[in-house]
C-alpha cells in the first residue's frame, strides 16, 4: 500500500491538560511522558472543511479515505506498542499509512476492512507503534430508531469506574481528538440518518478509558507496554459507560473492559 502521510508538531502539555479535565483524573506527572493512548489527542488529522463528507468524515485528502463514496466507517479495535512514552515540550512526527484492505460480505452487506499504521518517533527513536482496524459498510436505508430500551441497571461493582456519558463529555471529546463524526454529538443525525437510538461514544474513548482503569491499578506508564484492544458492540449516551481492569494472577497482563450500565460489553482489551 502507498497511501501514506506524515505529520510533524511540538508536543505541548495542553492537551494532555484537556484531556485529563475530560476525564475528571489528575494531571499526570508530563515531566516523565504521556501514559499509554495519551497520544491520541496529538498529531491530529486536521482536513479541509471543504473535504469532510455528510457524515463529518474526511472523503479525499486523508488516510484512510473511505473506499467509495457513502460508506459508514466504524473504529473496531486496534493494537497500540508503547516503546517509550511520548514526551511535552519537543516535537514528534507521526507517519500513517494503510498497509491493507480486505473486502468481505457480512449479514448487512459489504463489508470493507482497512488495516492502518502509525508510528511516532521522537528524536529519531521510534516511539510508538500502532495499528487501528477500521471498517467500512454500506450505508442502510433511512430508518428513524424507536425509543431506547431501558433494562434494570446492574450495580457498579468494587474496582470499576463509571463513567457519566453525556452529549457534553461526547462534544468535548469529538473536539479534543479533532472528530467531526455527527453521530457522536448531532442527535436528529444520529437517529434519523443512521437509525441509531442515542448518541455513539467514541470507540477511542472506551480505549482510554480501559487503558486509564489499569493505571489506576498500578500498571506503571513507565514500562513497555503492548495494549490489544476491541470494540465488540456500540455504546450510545443513555447506556453509561464503565470501565474495569483487572490484573492476571502472576501480575503479567490486565485484563480491560467496558460494558454499559445494564451489563451488556462493549470493548475488550489485553494490557501486557
Amino acid at each position: 500500500m502507498s497511501d501514506f502521510t506524515v505529520r510533524t508538531e511540538y508536543i505541548d502539555d495542553g492537551p494532555a491538560e484537556g484531556l485529563a479535565a475530560l476525564l475528571d483524573v489528575p494531571l499526570p506527572d508530563l515531566d516523565t511522558g504521556l501514559p499509554l493512548l495519551w497520544h491520541w489527542v496529538y498529531l491530529l488529522d486536521r482536513a479541509a472543511q471543504a473535504d469532510l463528507g455528510a457524515d463529518g468524515h474526511p472523503v479525499r485528502h486523508a488516510v484512510p479515505a473511505p473506499p467509495e463514496p457513502g460508506r459508514r466507517r466504524m473504529w473496531a479495535g486496534g493494537q497500540v506498542r508503547m516503546l517509550a512514552p511520548l514526551r511535552t515540550g519537543r516535537s514528534a512526527t507521526r507517519r500513517t499509512q494503510v498497509t491493507a484492505v480486505e473486502d468481505k460480505q457480512g449479514r448487512s452487506g459489504r463489508l470493507t476492512f482497512v488495516t492502518v499504521s502509525h508510528q511516532i518517533t521522537q528524536a529519531d527513536t521510534l516511539v510508538i507503534d500502532e495499528r487501528q482496524d477500521i471498517v467500512y459498510r454500506d450505508a442502510p436505508p433511512a430508518q428513524q430508531a424507536g425509543a431506547p430500551q431501558m433494562l434494570p441497571e446492574m450495580p457498579v461493582a468494587q474496582d470499576d469506574w463509571p463513567i457519566t456519558v453525556t452529549p457534553t463529555l461526547l462534544f468535548r471529546y469529538s473536539a479534543l481528538t479533532y472528530n467531526a463524526h455527527r453521530i457522536h454529538y448531532d442527535r436528529d443525525y444520529a437517529r434519523d440518518i443512521e437509525g441509531y437510538p442515542g448518541l455513539l461514544t467514541h470507540g477511542p474513548l472506551q480505549a482510554v478509558a480501559m487503558a486509564e482503569a489499569a493505571r489506576a491499578r498500578g500498571h506503571r506508564a513507565s514500562d513497555t507496554q503492548v495494549f490489544d484492544y476491541r470494540l465488540v458492540s456500540p455504546l450510545f449516551d443513555h447506556q453509561g459507560l464503565i470501565a474495569r481492569a483487572d490484573p492476571s494472577a502472576d501480575g503479567g497482563r490486565i485484563s480491560t473492559s467496558v460494558r454499559d450500565k445494564f451489563g451488556r460489553e462493549t470493548a475488550t482489551g489485553v494490557l501486557s
